[in-house]
């Protein structure tokens, strides 16, 4: 698994922007390997993260920049659906032979939407909340996402984008995932 837990635990937006550069490696880390089982491992990684980051962001941050962020409403349903649509092709990546070409277009394609989504909420979001938060709230938020983050699905799971349906469905899901997770690791 990659590390999700970056170093800087004391700034929420510090902590996401840091796993925002963290994803951004992984992808290239998938794209630049030469050999299958590398390219699988690189995969699932990235995969694990996006998906636990993504659930945090939706339990944690979303909320708060709805209430805490100008059009904060309009702002975190276009994120939404976004995550949405990212959890949808991240599910047929999974499906996809890794070691075609298709595959590799496809994840290039992946990238360029996740980047562009991660900009998005470093721009209108994460700004913001480090702009109008104190230092304690910034804090607590931070160790609010791991907590998020430790009980999140390690799959995504297109559908479950609210806060209250990651808190309903997630610990579920997340058993689920993580079950899988260990027994595809054992058969392999």
């Amino acid at each position: 698994m990659a590390e999700t837990f970056v170093q800087n635990t004391d700034d929420v937006v510090k902590f996401l922007t840091d796993q925002h550069n963290l994803i951004k490696d992984l992808f290239e880390e998938v794209l630049g390997a030469s050999e299958t089982e590398a390219r699988e491992k690189a995969f699932a990684d990235l995969r694990q993260l996006l998906a636990v980051h993504e659930t945090a962001e939706e339990m944690v941050v979303h909320p708060r920049a709805r209430k805490d962020v100008a059009d904060g409403e309009a702002i975190v349903d276009a994120r939404l659906k976004e995550e949405h649509e990212a959890k949808e092709f991240l599910s047929r990546l999974e499906k996809m032979d890794i070691g075609s070409q298709e595959f590799i277009d496809e994840l290039k394609k992946f990238r360029e939407d996740v980047v562009e989504h991660a900009q998005l909420e470093e721009r209108e979001e994460f700004s913001h909340l480090q702009k109008n938060l104190d230092g304690d709230d910034l804090k607590r938020m931070a160790g609010a996402v791991q907590a998020a983050e430790a009980i999140a699905p390690t799959h995504p799971h297109a559908g479950v984008e609210s806060a209250k349906a990651n808190f309903a469905l997630g610990p579920f899901a997340s058993m689920l995932d993580r079950a899988r997770d260990l027994i595809g690791a054992a058969v392999k």
